[in-house]
């Protein structure tokens, strides 16, 4: 059976359940391990998805002479 593609929200999700689960300490050690290494894939998943997303972004802001052009929020918000 395929695995459906994973989402970061719901990846995020599942790992703050991990983290809140674990914080409980009431898992026997061999469901914390597991836990633990669900956890680990679950944050390399989410950065590898943070990390993608940045990529986009900076492509999408490069100008026509493929300089980065980065703008600060607050300057944006001083045009309206």
């Amino acid at each position: 059976m395929a695995r459906k593609k994973e989402k970061f929200e719901e990846a995020l999700q599942k790992l703050e359940a991990i983290v809140a689960q674990m914080e409980e300490g009431d898992l026997p050690l061999e469901e914390t391990l597991k836990a633990f290494e669900e956890g680990v894939r679950l944050a390399r998943f989410c950065a590898s998805k943070l990390d993608e997303a940045e990529r986009k972004v900076e492509k999408l802001m490069r100008d026509q002479a493929g300089k980065l052009q980065t703008t600060s929020f607050s300057e944006e918000e001083d045009d309206s």
